[in-house]
């Protein structure tokens, strides 16, 4: 007898041939649509070939533009990635603590940065605290107001993941802990934490991702990252479109390759842990 679950029935013969007109249907509407806008940008003489000729022919444009670009996008998410790990254990820690205040305290403050939106946090922290604070210097405002948006949510998030790893464990672990006279926050510790971080370790690349892109919502608060310097470029240049795409692509190269990064850290820890 197979044990095998599914949430749903098998689609019969009717169900796939409706699932197949239903797709080449969705197709064809994405083709339109993107039809219209190749015109619309084809109208307003954004596709031309001399509005492209500058990223081939001019090194200036990725030298004062595109990799100063980069460079911001790149900062901003490397402080935040490191910055949010350590939020994330250390909340993710206190959510899993003993003490009764110590983990209502933690799931107030994840919970509540995980539902503000991070543009949010980063306008709050831009205009209320740092443009307004001798903290840090001006021109470093937009940077500590877009890292502190990215490290509150993403630290929000991982802290999340540290948690429902830590209870995806088997009871047997802590429970072996205990046996040999351990204390809660030392089977925590020593036990449960190492065994959820490597368990949550694709997910936690996987979330790298969304710093990664996050990042260009410092846009709105004049922080130059790749997205802005894309609009510097475009009004230099006169081509606003292609910059916008090239920035564009860009950011699915990085995004794509952190991603499938995740799929291959999985992988690995599957086969490591098949062989264990």
């Amino acid at each position: 007898m197979s044990t095998q679950t599914v949430l749903f029935d098998a689609p019969g013969p009717k169900a796939r041939v409706r699932h197949a007109i239903l797709t080449v249907v969705g197709i064809l509407i994405a083709l339109a649509i993107a039809y219209v806008v190749y015109l619309k940008f084809d109208e307003a003489n954004q596709l031309q070939g001399y509005m492209w000729s500058p990223f081939f022919t001019d090194s200036s444009v990725w030298t004062s533009y595109i990799i100063p670009g980069l460079k911001g996008t790149f900062t901003a998410a490397g402080i935040s990635i490191v910055l949010a790990v350590v939020f994330g254990l250390l909340f993710g820690m206190g959510r899993l603590s003993p003490i009764g205040p110590v983990r209502w305290f933690c799931s107030v403050i994840v919970e509540f940065f995980r539902a503000v939106p991070v543009l949010l946090m980063m306008v709050f922290a831009y205009f209320g605290f740092f443009a307004t604070s001798d903290i840090v210097p001006n021109q470093h405002a937009p940077l500590a107001a877009v890292v502190t948006g990215l490290t509150l949510y993403n630290g929000a998030v991982i802290a999340e993941l540290v948690r429902s790893g830590v209870h995806g464990l088997p009871k047997g672990q802590s429970e072996a802990g205990y046996s040999v006279g351990l204390t809660p926050g030392q089977v925590l510790r020593s036990i449960q934490l190492p065994q959820a971080l490597t368990a949550m370790l694709p997910a936690l690349v996987g979330q790298l991702v969304v710093v990664l892109k996050d990042s260009a919502l410092g846009y709105g608060i004049t922080y130059l990252e790749l997205l802005n310097w894309s609009k510097t470029l475009g009004s230099a240049y006169a081509n606003t479109v292609p910059a916008y795409i090239v920035a564009g692509i860009l950011f699915i190269i990085m995004n794509y390759s952190l991603t499938k990064f995740a799929v291959y850290l999985e992988g690995r820890l599957k086969k490591r842990r098949a062989k264990s």
